[in-house]
């Protein structure tokens, strides 16, 4: 249906070397780097306020650094001294509001970016790309006459058409339904995997930086606290920021016994990474969902205090006689209700502990 590569000189490799952002004397973004080689799909993941979308403007050419530089497969992009006009970056974008012209045929608006081309060029251009995201058969539609998803896709149409070397996307699914972010979100994917693509995303919601991302950087206050894949964020999370933004889970006190082993409110746990902290020393171990295992034989027992269903798992908060609360997620066919008294053990490999914010 599609090429197997977008762009033939350019493999769309993106370095970010300690850029600095600011609006007049505030720093928005400060001190960020990051590569995202050529062919991967990364996210910017982070709450509202925190500079990810600075960052993604300043990539695409609409925002000046006051330090740092921004390299596109070798080449200076921006420095604090000049900005190469964001369309003569070889840099696509789709924006959160899709951005189509409502006067617009759906081929019109895919064809407005190839000025460049021959009118021939241009029919055959939006051809590929209006088959690449499934819309045969809507050139003539105009933007009105199509569906949320499929305004998207157009979006998308228009921002491939160029053939750029990279492709941004700002929060490009926050308009549409849950059931329709979650498919659309992996047809873009299967899209630029097909098609080789480069590209970053910047949302908020980490369940879609994790189905469509190769990498994520996790920011906060304009800074990356962890740049990874989504298993190593998940499991592996290097702060206490990243450990409560990333997944769920919940921080029970224990103390240190040795190098891999804790002492805690659940009894003793181990893991498979080794702190340099000495015996006795006060910490906040990690506790995911999916770490909290039914186990008719544990001593531990916890009391339902909440309950979720959600399909194939079942979402609960379990109570410990001294008031901590654990977060427990267990397959929907184990039932149980609010009020029971339940026996679980810890199954956590990959075990998280931070030196203690707070005393006993």
């Amino acid at each position: 249906m599609h090429e197997s590569r977008l762009h033939a000189d350019q493999q769309g490799e993106l370095q970010v070397r300690n850029i600095e952002c600011r609006y007049d004397a505030l720093s928005v973004v400060k001190g960020l780097s990051f590569t995202l080689k050529a062919g991967d799909i990364a996210c910017l993941l982070g709450p509202s306020g925190c500079g990810k979308s600075t960052i993604l403007r300043a990539i695409a050419g609409f925002e000046t650094l006051a330090d740092g530089v921004i390299l596109l497969d070798g080449q200076e992009i921006s420095n604090p001294r000049h900005t190469l006009a964001p369309e003569k970056r070889s840099i696509g974008m789709v924006f959160q509001d899709y951005a189509l012209f409502p006067h617009l045929s759906v081929e019109q608006n895919i064809a407005f970016g190839l000025s460049q081309m021959s009118a021939a060029e241009r029919r055959q251009r939006c051809k590929e790309v209006i088959g690449i995201v499934d819309l045969l058969g809507f050139e003539k539609r105009m933007p009105h006459e199509l569906s949320g998803g499929q305004q998207q896709r157009v979006a998308l149409a228009r921002a491939l058409a160029p053939k750029p070397a990279i492709l941004l996307l700002d929060e490009p699914f926050s308009n549409l339904d849950a059931e329709l972010r979650n498919r659309l979100g992996l047809d873009i994917r299967h899209i630029l995997k097909d098609l080789g693509m480069s590209a970053i995303l910047v949302t908020h919601d980490q369940k879609e930086a994790f189905a469509m991302s190769d990498q994520i950087g996790v920011i906060h206050t304009g800074q990356i606290q962890q740049w990874g894949k989504p298993f190593e964020l998940y499991h592996e999370p290097v702060n206490r920021f990243v450990a409560s933004f990333v997944g769920q889970g919940s921080f029970i006190k224990g103390r240190v016994l040795n190098q891999t082993c804790f002492d805690s409110e659940v009894g003793e746990l181990c893991g498979n990474r080794a702190y340099p902290w000495p015996t006795g020393s006060e910490v906040d171990i990690l506790i995911r969902p999916d770490d909290v295992v039914f186990d008719a034989n544990a001593t531990t027992l916890g009391t339902i205090s909440a309950k979720t269903f959600a399909g194939t798992n079942t979402h609960y908060r379990l109570t410990l006689d001294n008031g901590t609360s654990i977060e427990a997620s267990f397959p929907s066919h184990q039932d149980h209700y609010p009020g029971d008294r339940i026996p679980f053990s810890i199954d956590a490999e990959h075990l998280i502990a931070y030196q203690s914010l707070t005393n006993y």
